[in-house]
């Protein structure tokens, strides 16, 4: 299958997930989701947090609720939505580590000159925290959770919302994702997906590459994957 029809076999622009792919921040998200599940007075599964990788706060909510089997009002979503990002925002401002590679992947996109998105499921408030260590210069626009109306990963939105507020095809974009929702998402706006996973696996298939790290990400290895993919 052919990868993106790009000028000088690179993309059109490189679309950048967060959560997992540039930040190791799945794991701080572990906490307070672990911490409200014991408050709701069960431990949370594993199978059920690892159901919320790449998803969005309020998906999150409802299966944290379901995994303890209660129905929630829309006031205890409200209120379990609220703890969890005022919790998130301490971990934020004190916590963020880097995933293996990302700051010189990063910085060596930035200086091929492609246009370059965030696009992730964290909410606004929650990602200009995350911005001011991963370095909002890096980014020509960022997309967020609640931005979307709704259509969150794994359904196309984000990336399509990417690609057209930098003014490229989605499908001559690569985008790079970590997790199962995340490239599905990628993969239905038609992008090219360079996966490494993180705390779940992804498996092969459509419109993806999957690598084991960021580590070595340049605009040499970008012409590779445009080819590979």
């Amino acid at each position: 299958m052919p990868g993106p029809s790009t000028v000088d076999g690179l993309p059109a622009a490189v679309l950048w997930d967060m959560d997992g792919t540039l930040l190791d921040s799945e794991k701080l998200w572990d906490i307070p989701l672990s911490e409200y599940s014991l408050k709701l007075g069960a431990p949370l599964s594993a199978e059920i947090r690892a159901a919320m990788v790449g998803s969005n706060v309020p998906t999150s909510m409802g299966l944290l609720f379901g995994g303890v089997g209660r129905v929630p009002t829309e006031a205890d979503i409200a209120e379990a939505m609220g703890w969890i990002e005022a919790r998130m925002v301490e971990l934020f401002r004190t916590s963020l580590t880097f995933r293996p590679g990302a700051p010189e992947a990063l910085r060596a996109v930035r200086a091929t000159g492609l246009p370059v998105a965030l696009v992730t499921s964290t909410e606004r408030a929650l990602t200009e925290i995350a911005l001011d260590t991963i370095g909002r210069e890096l980014f020509d626009v960022t997309v967020c959770g609640d931005e979307v109306d709704g259509r969150n990963k794994p359904l196309p939105e984000p990336y399509l919302k990417a690609a057209r507020l930098l003014g490229v095809p989605p499908a001559d974009c690569l985008a790079i994702e970590d997790s199962p929702t995340g490239t599905a998402s990628a993969v239905a706006a038609g992008c090219t997906v360079l996966v490494v996973p993180c705390e779940v696996p992804v498996e092969p298939g459509e419109r993806r590459v999957l690598r084991d790290s960021l580590i070595g990400l340049d605009e040499a290895l970008l012409r590779e994957l445009v080819g590979a993919s």
